[in-house]
């Protein structure tokens, strides 16, 4: 099974304004807010969201029996949603959330994860959209339900087997998408019960260094730059992190703007790492 020719991993809002509508476009808001915010992610996108998008709950496209917050969900229910959101295997599927450029970027990693190569993200997000004068609807689109079947590219995934192994190797470098405090542990985890620091040997990259003051992404050799920084070098391979899979699959996306490989990210992340005696100990690497 062939995908068209895959999409560049951001568009913009004016090119998006010149598009909408077309056959093959599909857009999907995936807006997701910390608990802790006590908004409703799905109440926002009935309010108020691009003509024509359908929703897309992060918490909902995951292994809902898992623990940890939206795992990676089964191949297999991941082709059901996808069909009940309607999707084909040829769609451009163009990601945004209400932030501006934040969780948006998970549905775009989810998507590549099971094979889907004509993903891209909206740069900016809704915030851009409003400003280059896009408008917006309350109306819940309507659509007809698909066969959706995906293609697991593991290559993009890394578990924590993956990482104990590579406390002793080194091999893949570890880009954490956390605050640098929170890297650092000089203030607590939002989640009850996690220890703080981070994995031995990575590296902080906070993801809002990657983005403008309007929350769109820098640009590419900024990023290329930000990277280098950061310690990632040529050939070298990147695993990305962060509190829960979610900001780091912003670094994730940078790296694909940058013109670099985007890597595997680390789904479990801190969620996962902090929560384990032997894993939560080895992490005060400071």
């Amino acid at each position: 099974m062939t995908d068209a020719t895959p999409a560049t991993p951001l568009v913009s809002a004016s090119w998006l304004k010149q598009r909408l509508g077309e056959s093959g476009l599909l857009v999907l808001d995936a807006t997701w807010v910390m608990p802790s915010e006590q908004r409703d992610a799905r109440a926002d996108y009935r309010h108020q969201h691009i003509p024509g998008a359908r929703f897309f709950d992060i918490d909902v496209v995951a292994d809902i029996d898992s623990p940890l917050p939206h795992m990676v969900p089964s191949a297999g229910r991941f082709a059901r949603l996808m069909s009940e959101l309607g999707m084909n295997r040829e769609d451009h599927v163009v990601f945004y959330d209400q932030k501006g450029l934040y969780s948006a970027a998970r549905g775009w990693w989810l998507l590549l994860l099971f094979g889907h190569g004509r993903v891209s993200v909206l740069d900016g997000g809704l915030p851009a959209w409003r400003a280059a004068g896009g408008v917006v609807e309350s109306e819940a689109p309507h659509w007809q339900a698909t066969t959706y079947r995906p293609e697991l590219r593991t290559e993009l995934w890394c578990g924590l087997g993956d990482l104990r192994a590579n406390l002793g190797t080194q091999a893949e470098l570890v880009l954490d998408a956390r605050s640098t405090a929170r890297f650092a542990a000089r203030v607590p985890e939002p989640r009850p019960g996690l220890a703080g620091g981070h994995i031995p040997g990575s590296r902080s990259l906070p993801y809002e260094q990657l983005l403008n003051a309007d929350q769109t992404l820098k640009s590419a050799a900024e990023l290329r730059a930000l990277f280098a920084a950061a310690g990632v070098r040529a050939n070298q391979p990147v695993v990305t992190s962060c509190g829960s899979g979610l900001t780091a699959a912003i670094l994730s996306l940078g790296l694909a703007v940058a013109g670099l490989p985007p890597g595997a990210l680390y789904d479990g992340a801190w969620a996962e790492w902090g929560s384990l005696p032997d894993t939560a100990k080895a992490g005060g690497d400071f």
